[in-house]
C-alpha cells in the first residue's frame, strides 16, 4: 500500500505559494579545525546520515485528479550533490553578510518534483568560520516518524564516519492506474477521505486548529478560551511578500540564570523559566521598537504571541504533541521586572495537567531536538488562524556541550521560522551551549527596520540584568 501523506501535510503543499513558503530552516554556525572545510567530507557525512532515513531520499507523487492524498516514492533520479550546495561568502564574510545570504535562499520554494530539502554549505565566514544553511519541508517534518535535517547532521562528538557502501536502490513508483485503483478501494472504505482529498485537505486544518483552540491536549490557554476576540491591531501583521530580511542575535545564556538568581532573592525562582525571560525580553524589544517608530504605546499595550508549547500523552516517555499558549506580551508595562512577572504568572495559568516536557527533557530529546521541534510548532503556527496572534515564536532548549559536524564544532544555531499570510515577523529562539540564540524572520518591506527589534532584544536582556527591581 502507498505511503500516503496525512491530510495536514497535503494541506501544507496546498497553502504554499510564492510569498508565503512552507518550510523551516536552520543557520548552524562551525568552526573547522586549522580554518579549512573539507566540502567532499560534508557531503559524504551528509550521505551516509540520511542512509538511514528513506523520507530524504523521496518524493511526492500526486494522484491524479487529486482523488486521494498524494504518497512518497523514491526519487529514482536522487542527486545528492543537488541538494547539498557550496556557496561563499565575499570578504570581510560578516555576520551581517550571512543575514543577507539567508534572507535570499530561504524564501525559495523547495523544488516539488526532487526531495523536500536543501543544505547549502556557506564558506568564507569571519575568523576561519563555515556555516551550513538548511530548508526543510513542513510535508517531510512531522517530528514523529522524520526529522529535520539539521538533526541528521549534528554528532555529540567530533570525527568522520567510516565510509559505508551506498546499498539504497529506488524502488519503482506506481503507475498512474495504480495510483487511482488504490485510490478507489480507499475510498470505498472511507468515502470521507476522498472528499476531504479534494477539497485540498483545509478540513483537517480547520479541525486541527479547533481542538488546539478548544484546549484538547491539556495545554489550555486562558486567551484562547475567548479566542473570538482577534488579536489587537499590529504592524507584526500586514501583507507578506516573497522577499525577506533575516537578523541573528546571540546572547548568553548565563545572563537568563543571573536574572533567575536575582529572583530568589525576593519570589521563588522556579515560578520563572528561561522561556519566560526570553519572552519578557521579547516583550521590551517590542515596546522599544514600535516607540522607534513612533507607534501609540499606552499601558493596556500588548502583542499577542502563540508560543508553541511540547507536551506528551499520559503513560509514554516520547514527545507526541506540540500544542499551543497564546500569551498577552505586556509591551505597554514600562518596568521590565513587572513584564517578567506578568509573563511568568499567564504561562504558569496556561500549562495545566503536568503534561508540558521540561527543558531539561527537550534538551535529550532525540540528541539534538530543537530543529524538529521549531518544524513543529511551525506547522501549529501555519495551522491556526492568523487573526488571533500577532507573532508566532519558537523557543526550543537545546544541549549545553557541543555538537560536531564531522571534525568541526557548532558555534552557534539560529532557526528560520516561516512566515504565513498576514505575518510579517516570526521569530525562533534555540539556547545551546551556553548561548540563546534568536533567529528573526521577516518580511522585507513590512519590517525594514527588523535590526532595531533584533539590538532591542540585546537592550532588554540588559536591563533585566542590570536594572531590574526584583524586590516587588
Amino acid at each position: 500500500m502507498a505511503d500516503r501523506l496525512t491530510s495536514l501535510d497535503t494541506s501544507f503543499l496546498y497553502m504554499e505559494d510564492v510569498s508565503t513558503v512552507m518550510h523551516v530552516g536552520a543557520v548552524m554556525v562551525f568552526d573547522p579545525p586549522g580554518q579549512r572545510i573539507d566540502h567532499d567530507r560534508v557531503l559524504c557525512l551528509v550521505g551516509q546520515r540520511i542512509a538511514h532515513l528513506p523520507r530524504y531520499r523521496q518524493r511526492i507523487k500526486w494522484v491524479p485528479g487529486h482523488l486521494a492524498n498524494p504518497i512518497w516514492v523514491d526519487d529514482d533520479n536522487f542527486d545528492l550533490a543537488y541538494h547539498v550546495r557550496r556557496s561563499a561568502l565575499p570578504r570581510p564574510g560578516s555576520d551581517a553578510q550571512l543575514e543577507e545570504f539567508v534572507a535570499r535562499i530561504q524564501p525559495r520554494p523547495l523544488d516539488r518534483d526532487r526531495p523536500l530539502w536543501e543544505i547549502y554549505i556557506v564558506e568564507g565566514l569571519e575568523h576561519g568560520r563555515f556555516a551550513i544553511v538548511t530548508k526543510t519541508h513542513h510535508a517531510l517534518v512531522d517530528g514523529i516518524n522524520a526529522l529535520d535535517i539539521g538533526q541528521v547532521l549534528v554528532n555529540d562528538a567530533p570525527g568522520w564516519e567510516k565510509d559505508a557502501p551506498d546499498l539504497w536502490r529506488p524502488e519503482r513508483a506506481p503507475g498512474d492506474f495504480q495510483l487511482v485503483t488504490e485510490a478507489i478501494v480507499e475510498s470505498v472504505r472511507a468515502p470521507g477521505r476522498m472528499i476531504e482529498a479534494i477539497r485540498g485537505g483545509m478540513t483537517e486544518v480547520r479541525e486541527v486548529s479547533g481542538k488546539m483552540l478548544s484546549g484538547v491536549g491539556s495545554i489550555v490557554s486562558t486567551v484562547a478560551r475567548g479566542a473570538a476576540a482577534p488579536a489587537p491591531t499590529s504592524p507584526l501583521n500586514a501583507p507578506v511578500g516573497s522577499a525577506r530580511r533575516f537578523v541573528m542575535v546571540g546572547t548568553d545564556l548565563a545572563d537568563y540564570r543571573e536574572v533567575r538568581s536575582r529572583l530568589a532573592r525576593g519570589v521563588h525562582a522556579d515560578d520563572v523559566s528561561v522561556n519566560d525571560i526570553v519572552l519578557a525580553c521579547l516583550s521590551g524589544a517590542f515596546r522599544s521598537w514600535l516607540l522607534t517608530r513612533g507607534a501609540p504605546v499606552h499601558s493596556a499595550t500588548v502583542v499577542r504571541a502563540l508560543v508553541p508549547v511540547s507536551v506528551e500523552t499520559e503513560g509514554n516517555t516520547g514527545i507526541h504533541d506540540v500544542s499551543a499558549c497564546l500569551v498577552d506580551l505586556p509591551v505597554g508595562e514600562p518596568a521590565a521586572s513587572m513584564r517578567l512577572h506578568q509573563i511568568a504568572f499567564l504561562m504558569r495559568q496556561q500549562i495545566e495537567g503536568g503534561r508540558a516536557v521540561g527543558a531539561d527533557r527537550l534538551a535529550r530529546f532525540a540528541g539534538f531536538a530543537p530543529p524538529t521541534l521549531h518544524s513543529m510548532g511551525a506547522r501549529l503556527g501555519s495551522a491556526m488562524s492568523k487573526r488571533l496572534f500577532n507573532v508566532i515564536v519558537t523557543n526550543v532548549p537545546g544541549p549545553q556541550s557541543p555538537l560536531y559536524a564531522g571534525d568541526a564544532q557548532m558555534l552557534s544555531t539560529y532557526p528560520v521560522i516561516p512566515l504565513a499570510k498576514g505575518q510579517a515577523l516570526a521569530v525562533g529562539v534555540t539556547s545551546y551551549d551556553g548561548g540563546v540564540y534568536y533567529g528573526l524572520n521577516a518580511d522585507r518591506d513590512a519590517m525594514p527596520d527588523v535590526d532595531v527589534l533584533g539590538q532591542s532584544i540585546v537592550d532588554s536582556l540588559a536591563e533585566l540584568t542590570d536594572g531590574a527591581d526584583y524586590s516587588r
